[in-house]
């Protein structure tokens, strides 16, 4: 039927079952590399030595250690660690933040108390890490310290979305370095062979997107 002039017959190539077999063999591949590759991604190494040197009150005692073995390798201006109130624990403990504990930890680690600054940052429901860099680039103010470079002590998956957030809370003119320490939670390499790596480094990619995409915060004051 001619369809009024309307429709005209075309011949369409499609795959064979060969080739439908090797497309969906090279999804697979591409897949799989995607996956073995995406806690690499989230846990970027970028670091900027010298000036301030910050640490994530919250990450574990094997990230204070590398903190302080990386204070010890380069000149700087002293160790500063973030943190909001303890989410656990307080009541029976004299410390109430995760950056007051978390500090006399790295003087009970053998830093000398002068060079370790506790940054206490208030509770807040979302966004923490950017407000903890915010609490931070506020209080290296108002103490009249430089704020032009700081270089940044956090635990695997999490240091992408962290140098994203400081360098948000900081603005453009500073330099914000990123050092990430791989966690001793799970086997990085194979993150998806545990629930633990699947839940963290999921979690992670969410959250990152969510700040690269979604969060855009007011300019910081001060």
């Amino acid at each position: 039927m001619p369809c009024l002039g309307l429709l005209k017959r075309r011949e369409c190539t499609v795959p064979t079952w060969r080739g439908w077999l090797a497309l969906f063999v090279a999804l697979g591949l591409a897949g799989f590399a995607a996956v073995r590759g995406v806690y690499g991604f989230l846990a970027v190494q970028d670091p900027a030595p010298g000036g301030v040197l910050a640490v994530e009150g919250w990450a574990p005692d094997y990230v204070l250690a590398e903190t302080l073995a990386e204070f010890r390798r380069h000149p700087y201006a002293g160790i500063f660690v973030t943190g909001v109130p303890l989410e656990q624990g307080e009541p029976l403990s004299e410390y109430k933040t995760f950056a007051e504990l978390s500090a006399a930890i790295l003087i009970r680690m053998g830093a000398d108390p002068q060079t370790v600054h506790a940054v206490p940052s208030p509770a807040v429901s979302q966004d923490r890490t950017y407000s903890t860099a915010v609490v931070l680039r506020r209080w290296l103010r108002e103490h009249g310290l430089a704020s032009e470079k700081v270089n940044v002590m956090t635990l695997g998956a999490h240091s992408r979305r962290t140098l994203l957030l400081y360098e948000k809370a900081f603005g453009p003119s500073a330099r914000v370095g990123i050092v990430a320490i791989d966690t001793h939670d799970f086997d990085s390499a194979h993150w998806w062979r545990s629930s633990q790596g699947f839940r963290v480094v999921i979690g992670e990619v969410i959250a990152w997107l969510y700040a690269a995409v979604l969060f855009h915060p007011a300019p910081a004051a001060g």
